[in-house]
C-alpha cells in the first residue's frame, strides 16, 4: 500500500502528538505511533496509557491499513526533509519504506492489533467552552501543581464545572493557585475533576488563543477534549481534592499594593544570594517602603527596597522567593496587591482590578 502526502501535512500532527511518546516506556510499543489510513486521510494515534491523543490529516492513499511506527524516528525523518517535499509512504510486510525526493528510509513496524487504546466509560457530562479561556486558565495555574507528591491528588489539577461559572485550581500543599471564568456550561453543577499533570502540560501545547470551541466529555474515570481534527483523552486521578476554599485569607487587615515589574526585579536580584535550598528572603513591610533580606551558609548577604502602597504596622514574614516570582510571571496588571494579617499567616495575591485570579503562599520561618 502506498500513502502520499507533503512533509508539512505530515510534521504537524506528528508534532502533536509527539509529546504523549514517553521517551522511556515499559512497553517497546509505546515508542510508536499507531496510524490508521484509509478513504484519504490518516488517523495518528499516541498513548502512555494515561493519556492518547489523536488527530487526522488528508493524504493520497490507495487502500486502507493500520500500522504503528516508532513515533520519534518519524518525526525527525519529517523535520530533516526540506519544506514543501513530497513524502511517499510505501507499506510492506513488517516495514515502512519511506521516500522523498532522492532520500530512502525503511522503518520496522510493530502490529497495529497490539497497540493499546483508551477507551473511556460512557459521557456523564459533555459541555463546550473556547480554546483561549480553557487556555488561560491553565496558564494562570499549571505552575503550582505538585511534582511526585505521594499525595497523588495534589500532582495534577483540579476543574471545577458550575453553572455560569468554570474553575481551575493547583496546590502542591505550599502555595495554591486559582483561576475562575464566567461561561454557559449547560446543566452542569458541582461537578470535579482532576486532571493528571502530564495531561495538563500536553492540553497547555495543544491549546491555541482562538475563540475556537473545545468539546468536554466527562466519564466516571476519563476526560476527552475534542478540538476540530483532534481528539486528547486523560485518565483522571481518583481521589479527594483538598477545600481549597479553606486556605484563602479572607480576614486580612493589611493591604500592599505595588508595582509588578519592580516587585519581580528587586526579587529577582535579592534571590541571587539566597539559600539555594529553601530560597528564603525576608520582606521587612514598613510604612511607604519594602525591604528585602536574603541570606544563605556562605555567609552571604543581598539586600533591596523598593516603595510601596501601605499604611500600617511594620511587618516582617518569610516566603520562598520562587513562588512569589512565579504569581508575578502570570500577574498581567501593572500593579499587584497582597493582603496579609501577620507574620504566621498565608498572604493572598491577587491582580489589582479583578478577584478572578488569586494565589495563596504559606509563609517561611526564617
Amino acid at each position: 500500500m502506498k500513502i502520499v502526502t507533503t512533509r508539512d501535512n505530515l510534521l504537524k500532527p506528528l508534532q502533536q502528538v509527539g509529546g504523549v511518546v514517553e521517551r522511556r516506556q515499559t512497553l517497546p510499543i509505546l515508542a510508536n505511533v499507531l496510524i490508521n489510513a484509509g478513504n484519504g486521510k490518516i488517523n495518528i494515534t499516541a498513548t502512555d496509557l494515561e493519556v492518547e491523543m489523536k488527530t487526522t490529516t488528508v493524504v493520497d492513499c490507495d487502500s486502507e491499513t493500520d500500522f504503528t511506527l516508532p513515533a520519534r524516528k518519524l518525526l525527525d525523518i519529517c523535520k530533516a526533509l526540506p519544506e514543501e517535499s513530497t513524502i511517499e509512504l510505501n507499506v510492506e510486510n513488517e516495514r515502512v519504506v519511506i521516500k522523498s525526493g532522492r532520500s530512502r528510509f525503511t522503518l520496522g513496524v510493530l502490529p497495529a492489533n497490539d497497540y493499546p487504546s483508551i477507551e473511556p466509560s460512557a459521557s456523564s457530562h459533555r459541555f463546550t467552552i473556547t480554546q483561549k479561556l480553557l487556555k488561560r486558565l491553565i496558564e494562570k495555574t499549571q505552575f503550582a501543581m505538585a511534582i511526585q507528591d505521594v499525595r497523588y491528588y495534589l500532582n495534577g489539577l483540579l476543574l471545577e464545572m458550575n453553572e455560569g461559572l468554570i474553575r481551575a485550581v493547583a496546590t502542591d500543599g505550599h502555595r495554591l493557585a486559582l483561576s475562575e471564568a464566567e461561561c454557559v456550561l449547560g446543566q452542569e453543577t458541582g461537578l470535579q475533576v482532576i486532571l493528571p499533570r502530564k495531561a495538563v502540560l500536553e492540553l497547555a501545547r495543544l491549546l491555541s488563543d482562538s475563540e475556537d470551541l473545545i468539546e468536554i466529555d466527562v466519564s466516571s474515570n476519563h476526560i476527552r477534549f475534542t478540538i476540530a481534527e483532534t481528539s486528547f483523552t486523560s485518565k483522571l486521578i481518583d481521589g479527594k481534592f483538598p477545600d481549597y476554599q479553606r486556605v484563602i485569607p479572607m480576614n486580612t487587615d493589611k493591604e500592599i499594593t505595588a508595582d509588578r515589574d519592580q516587585l519581580k526585579q528587586a526579587l529577582m536580584r535579592t534571590s541571587i544570594l539566597s539559600n539555594e535550598k529553601y530560597r528564603g528572603i525576608r520582606f521587612n513591610f514598613s510604612s511607604g517602603l519594602l525591604k528585602l533580606l536574603a541570606h544563605n551558609p556562605e555567609q552571604e548577604e543581598a539586600e533591596d527596597e523598593m516603595e510601596i502602597n501601605y499604611q500600617g504596622d511594620e511587618l516582617v514574614i518569610g516566603f520562598n522567593v520562587g513562588y512569589l516570582i512565579e504569581v508575578l510571571n502570570v500577574i498581567e496588571t501593572e500593579s499587584v496587591k497582597l493582603s496579609l494579617s501577620d507574620s504566621n499567616s498565608s498572604c493572598l495575591i491577587q491582580n489589582m482590578d479583578s478577584e478572578q485570579c488569586r494565589y495563596v503562599i504559606m509563609p517561611m520561618r526564617l
